[in-house]
Formats: structure tokens, C-alpha cells, sequence
């Protein structure tokens, strides 16, 4: 299997990875705030619950796009993931501005760069339309080889 044209898979390891990556920051979020004498220990902890499931049910909406773009191989439900993952990108990049936290922005450029992949392959998959997406020209030769 190569990921150069599975779009689905892209996506559920782009929603596994930032998955763990906002357990990591929220749980470093808490324990800095409880620890350091923070006046809302309990809220902070609240809202890192919450921004979690958010960006959770997120990332597996994008995982679901994904894969049923590439299963039907819809040309309107790729450039929805296309214009989603550019979304993504956006705001990854702005949030990787605002903090000074170096997890967090670990975090927002790895988010960033799985986006932009997951974009480029949903861009092949739109090139393609209805047909299977395959390697550069390698198919291509050896389709004129077999003849």
C-alpha cells in the first residue's frame, strides 16, 4: 500500500498523531497551571477537556471526509477536504504564532505540515477525478512497455 494516494489513511494518521499531540499539550497545560499556583486549576483543566474533544470530533470529521472522498471518488467532496485541510493549515500556522510555548508550537507545525500533506494527496485525488491516482510516470512506462 502507498500513502501517495490514500487519502483516508492520511487523514486517520494526521487525527492520531495531533490526537496525542493535544493529550501531551493539555495535560502540560494543567499541570503547569495546578502547579504554579494558578487561581483556576479546575477550570483550566475544564477547558482542556473541552478544546480536546473539539479538535477530536474535528480531525475525525476531516478522517471521515477523507475516506469517503477517496472510496466515491467525488470531485466536490475532495475539494471540501482541500479547502478544509487549507483551514487547518491557517490556523495551525496562526496558533504557532501566538504562543511562546514550545510544545504548543511543536505541536502547530506538525499539524501544519500533516495538513499540507493531507491536502496535496486530496489535490492528486482531485487531478484524478473518477480514476485511480498512481505514481508519476512509472505506471505510465509500464503500461507501454506491457504493449
Amino acid at each position: 500500500m502507498k500513502l501517495t494516494y490514500q487519502v483516508g489513511i492520511a487523514a486517520l494518521i494526521h487525527l492520531g498523531i495531533i490526537t496525542v499531540f493535544n493529550v501531551l499539550n493539555g495535560v502540560q497545560t494543567s499541570v503547569s497551571q495546578c502547579t504554579g499556583g494558578g487561581s483556576d486549576c479546575l477550570g483550566n483543566i475544564i477547558t482542556s477537556i473541552m478544546y480536546f474533544m473539539v479538535v477530536t470530533v474535528w480531525f475525525t470529521g476531516l478522517w471521515l471526509l477523507a475516506a469517503t472522498a477517496q472510496n466515491t471518488r467525488s470531485r466536490k467532496l475532495t475539494a471540501a477536504l482541500i479547502a478544509a485541510e487549507f483551514l487547518v493549515v491557517c490556523v495551525a500556522l496562526f496558533n504557532f504564532q501566538g504562543t511562546s510555548n514550545i510544545l504548543a508550537q511543536t505541536t502547530s507545525l506538525v499539524d501544519a505540515a500533516l495538513a499540507a500533506w493531507v491536502g496535496l494527496l486530496g489535490v492528486r485525488l482531485f487531478i484524478h477525478g473518477g480514476g485511480r491516482v498512481t505514481s508519476s510516470g512509472r505506471a505510465r512506462r509500464r503500461r507501454l512497455a506491457k504493449d
